[in-house]
């Protein structure tokens, strides 16, 4: 058993209990962090005189080393020692020698795990937001493309009025902006430096902490030294923008089970993101769908689970705080997975327009524009509302949509029927009519694809 520890005990710890404690099985992962972190420690150290400069090159160059080492596999990281930081100050200490031991002066393992959890944090929330930005770029194009694809529009899964699939998908690309602004802020209200804040309360060594708070790429230190080592709100925060992520691709994942389901067809899911039947040789399943559907709940456990292991958490720090790696790790995985797949999906996706117009059409969509024309010609809307049932009662008897009907048949309905209403009523004038801003009429989903552009451009 590999400890930094041991001069207070005169027993070894039990190997059941040091297996339970160590978490270098999962925490391996941090070892380029923690390596850049302590890099930046030594320069610092040599900065301030607490080192010679001699001293301090030697450990440098031995942790760039190790870094490459294991980069290359010439090195592997062994899970008999209790953690990471424990695995990089040993190898290092064997390498160089009594120098290797001078490297966690002015330094506690608390603010050290605080510091590579918070760098390995900000990597993947830039990670994130790179992929969420690809996949926008996809969901822009699709809008382009399908201006005047015209669909049906639903409220409570049925059909509602007509839209186009530009107008769908900008939905979707709305949640995602967001999902990227949320990534934007945690990521500047996270920029802070842990490191120096000792195990809570600082260190007597004359410490630069804005120089390495610099030189890791932070906006500053963090101001206090207890919240330092204590802190995992900005963690929390990560796992609750991946949730809303999650529930974001989850919400057209669902879309997509349905749309390419036998009773919709409104899409073609490419081979290579499809998977068929063991027993039933015409099934083409959606399981890149259904997958990330599923993985939603794994997030949100992630998340449910660190909020539970902090709410109950003295001041300063505790080992519980460990338990905020595994399932983290594994959210953050799961959902830039997710995010990748989903995107290859939707991007060899076909999307059946003839379908999905006559599904519009045959779905009494056009019935409040119908309203709507007997309000111009002077009908109160109440009325118009009452007739406009009355007609689609009959036009499901007749099995026939309402511009199917000629005009004697309406007018059995209402005299103020005239000619023009085949014209005011058809999918393309319903949905076009539709100027105002966010709707799907072509003046203003031009805007909004240019909207949309300028975002991308800007950021």
């Amino acid at each position: 058993m590999a400890t930094l520890w041991g001069g207070r005990f005169e027993k070894e710890t039990a190997q059941a209990v040091y297996d339970f404690n160590a978490s270098i099985r999962f925490d391996k992962r941090l070892l380029q962090q923690d390596i850049e972190g302590s890099i930046v420690h030594v320069r610092m150290l040599g900065k301030q005189g607490i080192l010679t400069a001699q001293e301090a090159e030697q450990i440098e160059e031995a942790l760039v080393q190790i870094a490459e080492d294991v980069q290359d596999g010439h090195l592997i990281v062994s899970e008999s020692f209790e953690d990471v930081h424990s695995f990089v100050e040993a190898t290092l200490i064997e390498r160089i020698g009594d120098t290797g031991k001078k490297l966690h002066t002015g330094r506690s393992r608390n603010d050290q795990v605080a510091l590579d959890m918070r760098l390995y944090t900000r990597k993947q929330v830039d990670e994130t937001a790179t992929a969420l930005y690809e996949l926008l770029q996809t969901l822009l194009s699709l809008m382009e493309e399908h201006k005047e694809t015209v669909m049906p529009g639903f409220t409570h899964l049925q059909k509602a009025q007509p839209t186009t699939l530009a107008h769908h998908l900008g939905a979707y690309f709305e949640m995602f902006r967001r999902d990227r602004q949320r990534l934007h802020d945690i990521r500047e209200r996270m920029n802070v430096c842990p490191l120096g804040s000792g195990a809570l309360a600082g260190t007597t060594y004359p410490l630069d902490r804005d120089f390495t708070a610099k030189e890791l790429g932070f906006a500053e230190p963090s101001r206090n030294s207890m919240d330092g080592v204590s802190d995992r709100d900005y963690l929390i925060e990560y796992l609750a923008a991946l949730s809303i992520v999650m529930m974001h691709l989850s919400r057209f994942s669902e879309e997509i089970i349905l749309w390419n389901s036998n009773e919709y067809r409104f899409v073609e899911l490419d081979d290579s993101y499809s998977t068929g039947s063991s027993i039933m040789p015409q099934k083409k399943n959606p399981d890149i769908a259904e997958l990330v559907r599923g993985k939603t709940g794994r997030v949100y456990g992630a998340l449910m689970a660190l909020l539970t292991t902090m709410k109950g958490l003295p001041l300063a720090y505790n080992k519980d705080m460990q338990e905020d790696k595994e399932l983290a790790f594994d959210a953050m995985d799961t959902a830039k997975d997710c995010i990748h797949l989903f995107h290859g999906m939707l991007s060899t996706t076909t999307f059946r327009k003839d379908i999905m117009r006559k599904s519009a059409s045959r779905g009494f969509t056009n019935a409040t524009d119908a309203a709507d024309y007997l309000v111009k010609k002077g009908v109160p809307f109440r009325d118009a509302h009452g007739i406009i049932g009355r007609i689609v009662l009959f036009c499901m008897e007749k099995d026939c949509s309402i511009d199917d009907l000629s005009i004697q048949e309406l007018q059995r309905f209402s005299e103020a029927f005239a000619d023009d209403v085949y014209e005011a009523i058809s999918m393309e004038t319903c949905v076009n009519e539709r100027l105002t801003d966010g709707a799907p009429g072509k003046e203003a989903m031009e805007k909004e694809i240019a909207q949309c552009k300028a975002y991308l451009n800007e950021t």
